[in-house]
């Protein structure tokens, strides 16, 4: 077809591809502006019975799958008799392509196949096997994605035919009795023409990665009878002997999947993700080291037998010494309800357990978890959250708890006996607090002039952070205390640190971790104990040294938080179960609908007709800086806008506000529809949030500009200079919360003395509207003005308010909360249209479970 053909809504620019499957053109589609791939099936081909069923098989499971690593399918229909199907234009080369020029490096080949592996989790979690993977069905894309294609042989239910290919893997003229695939990629069950399951595609999986880090099949033959032969008979070459550069652990991963039994594979596509991510942690060479050893590799093999035959006899004795196995780590399991686990600690000896919990969506609560009790027994303490046991056997609690960010909670610090009783208040508006050694006085962490503060004792600030500060320990002897230093708030990336107790610089340990939560000291004291990941959700417990030396302790299929190490060496985690998801209730809608896209779905704002919502996507498959995006509140797919942090969409919904999490002081704005991505410089802002005048030609910015406080300032379009229209002074959003009157003149956010004030844009005094309860911040206006929402900031369940501007009378407006409690700890970032029919709000759920943990060292 010719550039400028119509094909429905779009019109076509130019072939990109023709095949046995039909042409691939580049086009527009002039409803959304966007391009697209649209794959035709001519109709000679489509009266083809096969290559229509495989045409339309494809687009059909394809189609149910939603996964940022398998290609989307947008549409599909008729076209002059032709069959077509409109996916998401790719921009790059297969993955067949890029192996022609050269194999891949360790971490390279690792990191496609964690890829390959969550796009395959989603697949199966749908039921849909893909059978036919190979390099030449997975895209690489200019972004470094993997994206699965071609589904036109999966299985969704029951048995369908198959089909195969040659060793060369090129389509092979159908014969009966010869299964359909691709040689040299089928798992054993896949040959016999037995039924198959997922674990199908995990057997290919581990294929495809010998192929990427030894750039050989591994599995070959000279036809494609003798291939299939040598995938039910034989093993591939061991690949340290193809490299020297690969880790062992790759090649045990690979010889799982390789396992020619379906049930000695790896049993789902998560668990071979999970195992690895742990690889991803390992210090792989670089690649300049890889092409040098690769070039060296046979010669090192001939001198590699030499020095074997020469020092047999004390390798073999060295050999022996290193087969004494290593004690393993017993879990045993402590709590079973469902809910979420927010503190634990040993008691002083060393056996007995207090935690606390909120079960099947009750309040949080203090218990006690007995050696010889199978059941936990509750504390007789108001609604808590366990900070600290001291050696006296005192409790450090927060009292009237609430989620402040994430892994991090804020209340009224208080001491109460293991026993129970009445708490004695210490302090108001604390996050974080640790008893020391003496088990007299307190580290504490809380926010003041918006600025996290590490103080020891209470009101002696030892550290500041414009981020945040979180789980101070003391090291055994008193001298130290070690904590995890955030650079952002409400972000958990880090870094572990240490200071003297007495006071003096912090010295940064380790720094770049993608996330951290849980530390403690080891119990000889030598090290600190953590719980991070320098990639994704999976967080492993290291060990590492004032010095900086940096180990792996334990490792589990799951994310660890650390939470306490008694001086047995006893040590108390959870495995959490987190995830982050957004309810909305559409325009005229009776029931919320769920918006949710992968695991940490944060809503950001919502459009004024509550037809969108715009989200930011923080999960490790939407990429390192995250993913920006737009979806409609009826429940159709989202559209990825672009990396970072979302912000607001401005008033005719054209452009999303945004900015990388690794470089706040940079402001993105990303085109909803057709326009570049465009930058702006806000004059050297760290930003917290924006949003949008209703003119579209200003932002207004929540930030602090160098080491000062946060403020309000107006940014123009033009880059101009930005400008401050709020005092210095005081926390002007620091409870989240800021919105703009219709007409534009002024701002409204949180102030002085629990009070909404409106700030003038063009300057002059601001004044007091209402006071508003300590947790409650304004969402948006009424279109009239004559109304402000408001709504309580994490609280549970979330309640929108509407108040009136003049009076400051108030009426509960809506509640917010999933039908299914259980685990739900916050509601917040919530979004209100104008009158108020439509909202949309986040809500975090973590399922818990907490484990004794033995045999670590």
């Amino acid at each position: 077809m010719n550039p400028g053909t119509r094909i429905g809504p779009y019109e076509v620019v130019e072939l990109v591809a023709t095949g046995g499957m039909g042409q691939v053109y580049k086009a527009l589609d002039t409803r959304l502006g966007r391009e697209v791939a649209i794959k035709i099936l001519p109709p000679a081909l489509a009266a083809d019975e096969d290559r229509l069923r495989r045409f339309e098989q494809e687009a059909r499971a394809a189609g149910m799958l939603n996964h940022p690593n398998i290609m989307a399918i947008y549409d599909v229909g008729t076209h002059e008799g032709a069959p077509y199907v409109v996916s998401e234009l790719l921009l790059g080369q297969t993955l067949r392509e890029l192996l022609d020029e050269a194999p891949l490096t360790p971490r390279k080949a690792v990191d496609f196949t964690i890829q390959i592996a969550h796009g395959l989790d989603a697949a199966h979690g749908k039921g849909i096997v893909h059978r036919d993977l190979k390099p030449d069905n997975l895209f690489v894309s200019t972004d470094g994605m993997i994206k699965i294609l071609d589904f036109g042989l999966a299985k969704l239910t029951g048995n369908t035919r198959l089909g195969m290919a040659g060793a060369d893997g090129k389509p092979q003229t159908t014969e009966a009795g010869i299964v359909f695939g691709t040689a040299g990629y089928m798992s054993p069950e896949q040959v016999r023409g037995k039924d198959v399951d997922h674990r199908s595609d995990i057997f290919a999986v581990g294929t495809i990665l010998y192929e990427m880090v030894t750039g050989d099949r591994a599995f070959t033959g000279p036809t494609p009878v003798e291939t299939l032969n040598t995938i039910l008979k034989d093993e591939p070459a061991a690949l340290a002997e193809a490299d020297g550069t690969i880790p062992p652990v790759l090649e045990r991963i690979m010889r799982r999947c390789l396992e020619k039994r379906a049930e000695e594979r790896f049993q789902s596509a998560r668990d071979l993700a999970y195992a690895l991510q742990a690889v991803t942690d390992l210090k792989l060479p670089p690649p300049d080291l890889v092409a040098r050893q690769r070039a060296r590799s046979r010669w090192l093999r001939r001198v590699a037998v030499a020095v074997v035959l020469v020092g047999a006899g004390v390798g073999l004795g060295m050999l022996l010494a290193s087969l004494v196995p290593e004690p393993n780590p017993s879990y045993g399991r402590l709590t079973y309800r469902r809910g979420m686990v927010s503190g634990a600690h040993f008691a002083p000896d060393g056996r007995t357990v207090v935690y606390s919990a909120s079960w099947d969506g009750d309040a949080m609560r203090v218990f006690i978890k007995r050696p010889e009790s199978e059941d936990s027994v509750p504390v007789e303490v108001p609604s808590a959250v366990v900070l600290s046991v001291s050696r006296s056997g005192e409790i450090a609690i927060l009292l009237h708890p609430r989620v402040e960010h994430y892994g991090v909670w804020s209340g009224t610090l208080a001491r109460v006996s293991l026993t129970g009783g009445a708490p004695r208040e210490i302090a108001e508006g604390i996050e974080q607090a640790e008893w020391a050694p003496d088990g007299a006085s307190l580290v504490i962490v809380r926010e003041s002039g918006g600025r996290s503060r590490l103080e020891y004792p209470l009101g002696r600030v030892l550290h500041e952070s414009a981020g945040h500060i979180s789980y101070p320990r003391f090291a055994p002897d008193g001298s130290r205390i070690a904590f995890f230093d955030h650079p952002l708030a409400g972000d958990d990336r880090g870094a572990v640190a240490i200071i003297p107790a007495a006071g003096g610089e912090a010295k940064t340990l380790s720094a770049g971790w993608e996330s951290v939560q849980g530390l403690a000291w080891s119990p000889s004291g030598r090290e600190i104990w953590f719980t991070g990941t320098g990639g994704g959700t999976l967080r492993s417990l290291y060990g590492i040294t004032p010095g900086g030396s940096l180990r792996v302790v334990a490792r589990a299929p799951g994310p660890l938080l650390l939470r306490d190490v008694a001086r047995s060496g006893a040590v108390l985690v959870t495995r959490d179960d987190v995830r982050w998801g957004i309810f909305a209730m559409p325009p005229g809608g009776a029931h919320e609908v769920e918006l949710s896209w992968l695991e940490f779905s944060i809503s950001d704002d919502l459009s004024a007709d509550g037809r969108h919502v715009l989200f930011e996507e923080q999960t490790v498959a939407a990429g390192p800086n995250y993913a920006v995006c737009l979806r409609p509140t009826d429940g159709s797919p989202q559209v990825r806008l672009g990396e970072g942090r979302a912000f607001a969409l401005s008033p005719d919904g054209n452009w999303a506000l945004a900015s990388l999490p690794t470089a706040a002081n940079r402001l993105l704005l990303l085109p909803t529809g057709p326009g570049e991505l465009r930058q702006i410089e806000p004059g050297g802002i760290a930003i917290e949030a924006a949003t949008w005048f209703p003119d579209g030609q200003r932002i207004l910015l929540v930030g602090r500009q160098w080491s000062g406080h946060r403020r309000l300032w107006v940014l123009g379009l033009d880059a101009g200079p930005v400008r401050p229209i709020s005092p210095e002074d005081i926390d002007v959003g620091s409870r989240g919360g800021v919105c703009i009157t219709p007409d534009g003149s002024a701002a409204a956010a949180v102030g002085p003395e629990g009070a909404v004030w409106l700030y003038p844009v063009a300057g002059g005094q601001p004044r007091a509207l209402f006071d508003v309860a300590a947790n409650e911040v304004p969402l948006r206006f009424s279109a009239d003005g004559r109304y402000l929402f408001t709504a309580e900031r994490r609280e549970l369940p979330g309640r929108i308010f509407r108040v009136e501007v003049a009076g400051g009378k108030r009426e509960p407006w809506r509640t917010l909360l999933p039908t299914d409690p259980a685990g739900v700890r916050v509601i917040g970032n919530i979004h209100v249209t104008p009158d108020g029919a439509s909202y949309a709000y986040t809500y975090s759920r973590i399922l818990s479970e907490l484990y004794l943990v033995t045999g670590l060292r």
